[in-house]
């Protein structure tokens, strides 16, 4: 049987052939694994899409537009569930961005999903999303272009042979998605090394000589880079790094329904990981997920102004909240997770960044959630005194 083809005439390589990329896991191995890419943990939705995809892809990718959009948002007829809940018009800006020659930055508040769905697309596009850079104050150079084995170094000079590939180099030479995670962490001079790259798409290694010492991006090669606003003017960006970015701002989850959606999608997953077999009751979620929203608007579902938290209170905080209390229900007393355990798991988000968040949420317990009706509200007012301090 033939092998599929580019439309450039090259091979399309199964998923375990492509230059560092993860292999699939088998079940035994990804129930090992704390976090599988999402190349591993979707890799039989992958390989679907790959079967059944017949749109036109654009140079090096290995799924079309429409097919990369069915893996993140989800597709009934073929049983692709759905990973994110953002406006289908977003992804599909963002996809035609990285089908071009500009990067795209995806910017918006923490726990908004930036890097699952950097980390979706980089699968769907390169079938590995394992180049990834974690910006941090720390970074150098080498550690996103290349560094060297010193031992061979020494003992041969400059070579291919001692070279150390980081993501970008790799990238580059394989035609490979690379993610640049919290790029406004970064120092200024890390960040303003990927102007020749965005521009000229070529990476130098002046130590080498001849062919060796440029590296010129094969097709499908791209940035994905991504940046939260708590972050902005910490190493704000260069006006010419910018210009060689298209920016995607992700919000919120608009809707509640939608948000407590996948507030029990992902916490029954995560518990499922965790030997629980119990997930929160609905009226737990409920609680979680009005609390969140609330104290993230500064204002409750009927309109009233309220205290905002400083705190960040994503969707993914609350996932993480209702993963706790699910953990903390099944191995405690076997059972959910309670009203009260909400409120003690909520302590440790909403006292991270200042004190006298604690001190709003214990206002909102003891002010707001006393005039909404239902055992589950009542039980949750009764527990406020759980809240330390």
């Amino acid at each position: 049987m033939a092998r599929k083809t580019t439309d450039a005439g090259e091979p399309v390589l199964p998923l375990g052939e492509l230059p560092g990329a993860a292999r699939p896991a088998s079940p035994a191995a990804k129930a090992e694994i704390q976090r599988p890419p999402a190349e591993v943990l979707y890799a039989a939705e992958l390989a679907l899409l790959a079967t059944t995809d017949s749109g036109p892809r654009p140079p090096g990718w290995r799924l079309s537009l429409q097919a990369a959009r069915k893996f993140i948002l989800g597709d009934r007829e073929l049983g692709i569930r759905r990973k994110l809940v953002l406006p289908p018009s977003l992804v599909d800006r963002c996809m035609v961005t990285l089908a071009t020659s500009r990067g795209l930055m995806l910017v918006g508040e923490p726990g908004t999903a930036k890097s699952l769905l950097s980390e979706l697309m980089a699968a769907a596009i390169s079938g590995s999303s394992t180049l990834t850079i974690q910006g941090g104050a720390s970074i150098t150079e080498d550690q996103i272009k290349y560094s060297w084995n010193y031992a061979l170094l020494v003992a041969e000079g400059p070579s291919p042979r001692a070279l150390v590939p980081a993501p970008l180099y790799q990238g580059m030479k394989h035609g490979q998605v690379v993610r640049f995670e919290e790029i406004t962490r970064c120092p200024l001079e890390v960040q303003d090394s990927l102007l020749s790259m965005l521009s000229d798409r070529v990476l130098a290694v002046p130590e080498l000589e001849g062919p060796e010492a440029m590296v010129f991006a094969r097709e499908g090669f791209n940035i994905i880079a991504t940046a939260n606003t708590r972050d902005r003017g910490v190493n704000e960006m260069s006006a010419a790094l910018k210009r060689r970015f298209n920016f995607e701002t992700i919000f919120p989850i608009a809707s509640f329904e939608e948000e407590l959606a996948l507030v029990r999608q992902e916490s029954g997953r995560l518990l499922q990981k965790s030997g629980v077999p119990l997930a929160p009751s609905e009226p737990v979620l409920e609680l979680l997920v009005t609390t969140f929203r609330e104290l993230r608007a500064g204002e409750t579902s009927d309109g009233t102004a309220m205290e905002k938290l400083s705190a960040v209170m994503s969707t993914a905080e609350a996932v993480s909240v209702a993963h706790s209390v699910g953990v903390r229900g099944w191995f405690l007393r076997g059972d959910g997770g309670t009203p009260g355990d909400l409120v003690e798991c909520l302590a440790g988000t909403a006292a991270k960044d200042n004190a006298d968040d604690l001190k709003k949420l214990r206002r909102y317990l003891e002010q707001r959630v006393p005039k909404r009706k239902g055992d589950h509200w009542k039980a949750y007012f009764e527990a406020r005194h759980l809240l330390p301090g």
